[in-house]
């Protein structure tokens, strides 16, 4: 990769690649330490715009600096992901964070009927999350809620889907790509599909594949940020 010329105060637009497991706040503390680490910059800001669960990979923006200005914009653009759906099991988390808990029958689906059923989703839709979600409920988080096993409704949220095509269908898992507005829960989509094909379904594999016009395609790995850090301290 050629060398760069990094300017974090004034503000950089960074896009990173999540790693399974990691947390948003993972990466951003790992961005963070290498910028600190490698130009002394103590005092500067990085936060990210737009979390991705642990068990979700893909694209993340990092900002920094003046840039951190430029987050709620880069919050609000439309989300493209590519899920795998696995149906005839659901989960309390609607993924795989949590075991199954009830089976249904799925043989009559078919790719006919995904297609189809996929089609009553475009345009907006009353969405609610997943207890198992850093939303807040009487001042604490869904998930610690769920996580004590407290029974929780939460409130439906307007989402909007403009784009859902099934890539493949392999047995029992459905491969999905979605665009999607800001907000939207794929696990909660996962849930609402496999009730609309008359079975259950929940969430496999969840991969962000753009923010707007940022695209994962254009995203390093921690190792290659760290690598083109090396090369731009040694071309200085």
């Amino acid at each position: 990769m050629p060398p760069f010329e990094f300017r974090f105060e004034e503000g950089e637009i960074l896009l990173f690649n999540k790693p399974l497991y990691w947390t948003s706040f993972d990466l951003v503390n790992k961005v963070k330490k290498e910028i600190v680490h490698n130009f002394g910059l103590k005092k500067i800001k990085v936060g990210h715009a737009g979390t991705l669960d642990p068990l979700a990979t893909g694209l993340m923006i990092i900002c920094t600096g003046k840039a951190t200005k430029r987050i709620e914009e880069f919050r609000d653009k439309n989300k493209e992901y590519i899920a795998t759906i696995r149906l005839g099991q659901t989960t309390p988390s609607f993924d795989l964070e949590t075991n199954i808990d009830k089976e249904y029958p799925c043989e009559h689906v078919t790719n006919e009927m995904v297609e189809d059923k996929l089609k009553t989703f475009i345009g907006e839709q009353m969405q609610e999350p997943p207890l198992f979600s850093a939303k807040f409920v009487d001042g604490k988080r869904a998930y610690d809620l769920a996580r004590k096993k407290i029974e929780k409704r939460l409130d439906p949220v307007k989402v909007e889907f403009y784009e859902l095509e099934l890539i493949e269908k392999n047995g029992n898992d459905l491969k999905i790509r979605i665009l999607c507005s800001k907000g939207t829960y794929v696990r909660a989509f996962a849930r609402d599909l496999g009730f609309a094909l008359g079975s259950g379904a929940h969430l496999t594999n969840l991969v962000r594949t753009a923010i707007g016009d940022k695209a994962l395609s254009q995203a390093l790995t921690l190792e290659e940020f760290r690598f083109i850090i090396e090369q731009t301290k040694q071309k200085n």
